[in-house]
């Protein structure tokens, strides 16, 4: 089922923001969620179940199903046999914003307070994020590990789609070199699934702690390596079957994703496999990027551009690359090869 509200409803839904996360919150913590998932349930029966007065509950899910996350069978006679079910995955979605590890509790750490209330001034260049606060590029070992930490939070969606296309991904490849791989975990995961395979993250000096840390946690050690580099100043490392570019492109301008591009080309072997992976441009996941396209108005170096699937597949046929093909999941992999006659 579809909800689309009016303009004025979406608006007073967001003038009640704090509220709202406070009643999902409280799903959650409850358990409330996981009972309203499976349904449908009766509301008499979830009053017992969880120990709480029928008309508050009634009212408290009148304000989940104001969200557009509950389905209602109301009879006109008993308000106890109203039968609820929320949509599906939404227990998931929850946990992702409000659980432990939740990736919009890391998020609210970074300081966008600085630009709230300030939005003018910030939208007329009058204030900045400070560098000392967030730098793109970052410049310093301590704010390169404090944001590679942060970027494998969000990793599970990409994790989930590498899993499930291992068997079509990695049968024939032998090294695969994982550009701005953070702290590998990714990698390991991708290793988890391909036992015939080595990866290397590459990526700035500043990072081969955190990738030594994942290397002797996750138990793979002798297949999970580190190549140190920045590649905006030089080629990316050649003797490699498969390249990926996960959660990297879209925070560069055209001209820079064009270039990581064209060295991914000249850079893998004849007939390697290159897979690019982020959030390819739609309206759930320009919504889930809120929390981005807000902190960075003040950040001018960073890009952080949600590019539409179509933009990704035409440049790597621009480049040369030939079987380009986009993979289904929760994040899309976009995968291509480099044809076995180039040089």
């Amino acid at each position: 089922m579809t909800i689309t509200l009016s303009p004025r409803a979406l608006m007073s839904l967001l003038a009640n923001g704090p509220k709202a996360m406070d009643v999902m919150d409280t799903a959650f913590r409850m358990g409330l969620l996981d009972a309203l998932e499976p349904g449908p349930v009766r509301l008499d029966l979830l009053a017992v179940r969880f120990g709480v007065l029928p008309l508050r509950l009634y009212k408290f899910l009148d304000c989940l199903e104001s969200l557009g996350f509950l389905i209602r069978d109301d009879p006109a006679d008993d308000i106890g046999s109203t039968t609820y079910r929320a949509v599906p995955g939404l227990r998931d979605a929850v946990a992702a914003v409000v659980g432990p590890g939740a990736v919009e509790r890391d998020r609210d750490r970074y300081p966008w307070r600085q630009l709230h209330g300030r939005m003018v001034e910030a939208l007329q260049g009058e204030i900045s994020i400070s560098a000392d606060d967030f730098a793109w590029p970052p410049k310093t070992d301590a704010q390169t590990a404090d944001f590679e930490r942060s970027m494998a939070v969000g990793l599970g969606p990409v994790i989930e789609t590498m899993r499930q296309h291992a068997h079509l991904l990695w049968p024939d490849r032998r090294r695969l070199l994982d550009v701005g791989g953070g702290d590998a975990t990714l990698a390991a995961h991708i290793l988890d699934s391909a036992p015939d395979l080595r990866a290397d993250v590459y990526n700035l000096p500043a990072v081969a702690p955190l990738v030594a840390a994942t290397q002797a946690a996750r138990g793979h050690p002798d297949r999970l390596g580190f190549v140190g580099g920045n590649f905006l100043e030089e080629p990316l490392p050649r003797g490699y079957d498969a390249l990926s570019f996960v959660r990297v492109l879209h925070d560069w301008p055209d001209e820079v994703a064009r270039h990581l591009v064209e060295q991914a080309y000249t850079a893998l072997e004849p007939g390697g496999l290159v897979v690019i992976c982020e959030e390819f441009r739609t309206p759930d996941r320009l919504a889930m990027q809120f929390f981005w396209s807000y902190f960075l108005i003040g950040v001018d170096n960073c890009v952080s551009r949600l590019r539409e699937v179509t933009y990704y597949t035409g440049l790597l046929a621009e480049v040369g690359f030939e079987r380009i093909a986009i993979l289904p999941g929760g994040w899309e992999l976009v995968t291509a090869y480099k044809p076995e006659s180039a040089a």
